[in-house]
């Protein structure tokens, strides 16, 4: 699968955004968060139903704490990979947080142009969320072979 041809769309899938989200709160109350306290939690629906789901980790020395979605793409690929479908990822309120840009390019490059994220605007594919994202194609169109 090409970022051209993103293969099936959402809209085939039945999207429980509020399993999703009810997932992303359990995992954002199993954050590592004592630096920032600002736990977050993200949950995905993946192209063969499986819900795959991670929390943030932080770590006394900063850079190297793990965001939510790193744990969340760790979880799908350690349970029998696949694509991300849809995505939520919520902060300590519950409700819908945008994530941050080495996430989004994550959620590119595991879900593709397709995949749609709940954002606080409401369901956004990754291409609204991150227009002329960089990827597979673009190795390729460099002579990289992915």
């Amino acid at each position: 699968m090409t970022e051209a041809d993103p293969g099936t769309s959402p809209a085939a899938y039945d999207i429980d955004w509020e399993t999703l989200r009810h997932r992303a709160v359990e995992l954002m109350h199993r954050a590592y968060a004592p630096y920032s306290s600002f736990p977050v939690g993200v949950a995905g629906l993946v192209d063969d139903g499986r819900v795959v789901a991670g929390c943030n980790v932080e770590n006394a020395a900063y850079g190297v704490g793990l965001c939510a979605e790193c744990g969340m793409v760790s979880d799908l690929h350690a349970t029998g990979g696949g694509r991300l479908v849809a995505v939520f990822c919520v902060g300590a309120d519950g409700s819908a947080l945008m994530p941050c840009g080495r996430c989004r390019q994550l959620l590119w490059e595991n879900g593709g142009p397709s995949c749609v994220l709940m954002t606080p605007e409401g369901p956004l594919t990754m291409r609204e969320v991150l227009p002329q994202a960089f990827g597979v194609d673009d190795l390729r169109a460099g002579g990289a072979q992915p």
